[in-house]
């Protein structure tokens, strides 16, 4: 449970730094943010894979590049649940996926799969 929150945290960070740096989107209110940040890991973790599976010929004639499209779909349909979360269109939500996914890459650099931080060492 611990690890679900900071991975929400980690995306609520993801979608707060896309409203900063792309135009299209807004939250009214922090809560909405974090609203939005736990929708969208619900999504990922139970309609995303249904949804790659379904598409997964178009996503290897066009070698990955649909994954793109796909991602832009879940922060869309996250936007059309929250209320006070808008995405002005299809290029800013592939933007912001593109964003929400670097930032969770880069925080995932420093968390393991346990959910905490990671103290790597080295050994002689």
């Amino acid at each position: 449970m611990v690890g679900f929150l900071l991975r929400a945290a980690i995306s609520a960070l993801g979608l707060w730094v896309a409203s900063q740096l792309l135009d299209g989107i807004n939250f009214t209110t922090t809560t909405q943010l974090a609203l939005a940040a736990v929708l969208l890991g619900v999504v990922n973790a139970f309609v995303r894979p249904l949804a790659f599976i379904l598409t997964l010929p178009i996503t290897i004639v066009t070698l990955g590049l649909f994954l793109l499209v796909l991602n832009a779909g879940m922060v869309a349909l996250v936007a059309r649940i929250v209320p006070g979360f808008t995405v002005a269109g299809f290029w800013t939500a592939v933007g912001a996926s593109i964003i929400v996914s670097l930032v969770s890459w880069a925080a995932s650099g420093l968390i393991g799969p346990s959910g905490k931080f990671e103290k790597f060492t080295t050994r002689r």
